[in-house]
């Protein structure tokens, strides 16, 4: 189960480089994602397994983190079929690139991280250990979510204040 201390929760907050507080990741908020969970819930959530499992296992846990809280960057409904062009699992990971890439300078890891956490949906591999790693912390968040089981985490909590 993910826990939260302060310590883990202070050195997740530095990765961001305040990122967090921007009016585009805080619009995220207003965004459906997961049933019960908006976009911002959700990209958070991964961003902070991502930087668990990154600084476990010795890997850039800065691009985890960053790349984690960006990789739904789209900024549109993804219930509104006229928002986007085809199929929301293969279009959102461009649409987030292009909108995180206007909002801060990307790493090539962190685009990778971006552009490839749909894999094997999506088109683009993940080049690295760290892309690897979001996109797991991704579908593992996304079924937390989907279960129920994020309603009961106290992340949550420290979310919603």
């Amino acid at each position: 189960m993910v826990t939260i201390n302060l310590a883990n929760w202070n050195a997740f907050l530095d990765c961001l480089d305040g990122l967090l507080y921007t009016p585009e990741v805080q619009s995220m908020r207003r965004l459906p994602h997961h049933p019960g969970v908006n976009c911002y819930e959700h990209s958070v959530f991964v961003a902070y397994v991502a930087f668990r499992i990154g600084r476990r296992y010795g890997l850039d846990y800065r691009a985890c983190a960053r790349g984690g809280l960006l990789h739904d960057l789209y900024l549109y409904d993804c219930r509104d079929a006229s928002a986007h062009p085809g199929n929301q699992c293969l279009d959102h990971p461009e649409f987030a690139l292009r909108n995180a890439a206007a909002l801060t300078a990307l790493s090539q890891k962190e685009r990778n991280i971006i552009q490839s956490h749909m894999w094997p949906l999506a088109v683009h591999l993940p080049r690295s250990r760290e892309a690897w790693a979001v996109s797991s912390a991704d579908k593992i968040c996304a079924t937390l979510e989907v279960l129920g089981v994020w309603k009961r985490l106290r992340m949550r909590a420290v979310l919603a204040a």
